[in-house]
């Protein structure tokens, strides 16, 4: 185990053993434990009452964040040539077809979203072994398989991300950024929260929520009372 950082502790020091925190505490608590000289993100880590195992219980979704993740998105979009000067317009940082799969094909990924069109995914479907483990394959499911490419890319501009449970029944987002104020990384929160409860499978029984933990980057994690979501 690696030795912790004398801000590492100090962070540590100032989060009470055992101790749940109201949604709004938390919100204010990671801001306070976060040294780092950078901007951090701050996440969220849900882990829920599901078997991912199973197809009838696969939490997956998407919400526009009210305050946005304050990170500037980098958007591809893969398009027919009829749609590049609206996907431009826009927003969109790169527009075009062929010549952005070949450089994917030969291991350009310095992208967070590829937005495309659902005629263009017979094309795209050759570079699945290099954007399947980044998670930049576009998916109907969170939107980034549309025919209206340019208001895809406002939303994803907007704060709008994708979530998926992992195997092991936790759910992974950044949702802001420490320079937030504490009144809005609350808001992200509470709407990712929410959107979460929305999704709850109907075969998925007993408790649903089980924990929730805010962090930043490379802070502790600080445990939100799941009964504090609407404070």
């Amino acid at each position: 185990m690696s030795k912790l950082t004398k801000n590492q502790k100090v962070a540590l020091a100032k989060i009470e053993a055992g101790k749940s925190y109201t949604l709004s505490e938390a919100a204010e608590k990671v801001k306070e434990i976060t040294y780092t000289k950078f901007d951090s993100s701050v996440d969220i880590d849900v882990r829920l009452g599901v078997d991912p195992r199973k197809a009838n219980q696969m939490v997956r979704g998407v919400v526009t964040l009210p305050h946005g993740t304050g990170k500037q998105v980098k958007v591809l979009v893969l398009c027919s040539a009829d749609a590049e000067t609206a996907a431009t317009a826009a927003g969109a940082d790169y527009v075009g077809l062929d010549e952005y799969i070949e450089k994917i094909k030969g291991g350009w990924t310095d992208i967070d979203v590829i937005i495309t069109q659902p005629a263009i995914m017979p094309k795209i479907g050759a570079l699945g072994r290099v954007l399947g483990p980044r998670g930049l394959m576009p998916n109907p499911k969170s939107g980034t398989v549309t025919n209206d490419v340019a208001k895809a890319v406002e939303e994803v501009k907007k704060g709008k991300i994708d979530f998926k449970v992992d195997k092991n029944g936790i759910v992974h987002s950044s949702i802001g950024k420490v320079s937030f104020d504490a009144a809005k990384i609350r808001e992200n929160a509470r709407e990712f929260i929410s959107t979460l409860i929305k999704l709850k499978p109907a075969t998925a029984k007993g408790t649903y929520i089980k924990s929730i933990y805010l962090s930043s980057t490379m802070s502790p994690g600080v445990k939100v009372d799941t009964k504090s979501i609407d404070d």
